[in-house]
């Protein structure tokens, strides 16, 4: 009975572990360039009571042993990297990736970071910088008598400045692609990722290079690939599966009861 118990409360944490998850892709719905979580789950140990091909007595070799398992343990929280829907804006900085690159953000402490949240803004020296500041890279500063930017699809930056025949080349904007972006250390949040060595070392370069990061669309942003009716079915099942291990436990409660009201 006791094994009953701890088993369900393994499936139990690891439900309840699987909502925390659920609740965060909702609440990021509307969070641009948003990748939604999945929570991976491993089972524990197996107590082996009978291996399977144990000889018994009469020497006969059994085709199947006996192993009780211990319950389950969550594994990895694994990020989904695939492409969100597009929605058009009038902000000429906006920009969406269709590809697999990310923006390169430098942070305050000189570190890079990596996002696919392409809402960039102008701040007062004219720098192209994120919602919070922070500097794209490699820097654009964009002229105060600037009449219109455009960006094309390799990144390039122009602007038309009054009394000059011809677009005014301001730079090239670069992108980031990671071996395996589902490493990458998203504990910054502000939609930001950091390089871990599980990630991989990241390949620059101009988007619709031969690197493969993908090409840019102006005044396009990406929206969170969260599907909201998949995310409420998965939470009724994560529910339906904590209530089924909390059933187990009052179960195993009354049957250790039972043995315990035993009388001679």
């Amino acid at each position: 009975m006791m094994r009953g118990l701890f088993t369900a409360a393994t499936g139990m944490r690891g439900q309840q572990l699987n909502v925390d998850t659920i609740a965060n892709n909702l609440a990021n719905v509307n969070t641009t360039g948003y990748k939604k979580n999945r929570v991976n789950f491993q089972d524990l140990l197996y107590e082996t009571i009978r291996a399977p091909g144990a000889p018994t007595t009469g020497g006969i070799e059994m085709p199947v042993g006996i192993q009780v398992g211990h319950g389950v343990r969550p594994a990895s929280i694994s990020r989904d990297f695939a492409q969100g829907n597009f929605i058009q804006t009038n902000n000429p900085l906006d920009m969406v990736i269709q590809g697999r690159g990310f923006f390169q953000i430098t942070l305050p402490d000189g570190t890079t970071a990596y996002s696919r949240d392409g809402s960039f803004k102008r701040d007062s020296t004219g720098q192209v910088v994120t919602a919070d500041g922070f500097l794209l890279e490699p820097a654009i500063t964009i002229p105060d008598e600037a009449l219109q930017i455009t960006i094309s699809s390799d990144g390039t930056v122009s602007s038309v400045i009054p009394g000059q025949p011809d677009p005014q080349n301001l730079g090239t904007i670069e992108l980031a692609l990671f071996p395996n972006p589902v490493g990458l250390d998203a504990r910054l949040g502000r939609n930001l990722f950091l390089e871990t060595t599980a990630s991989g070392t990241p390949i620059t370069g101009e988007p619709g290079g031969a690197e493969g990061g993908g090409t840019i669309e102006q005044s396009f942003l990406e929206n969170s690939n969260v599907q909201v009716v998949e995310e409420i079915i998965h939470l009724i099942i994560a529910q339906r599966a904590y209530q089924a291990n909390s059933n187990v436990i009052q179960t195993a409660d009354e049957m250790l009861g039972l043995a315990n009201s035993v009388k001679r």
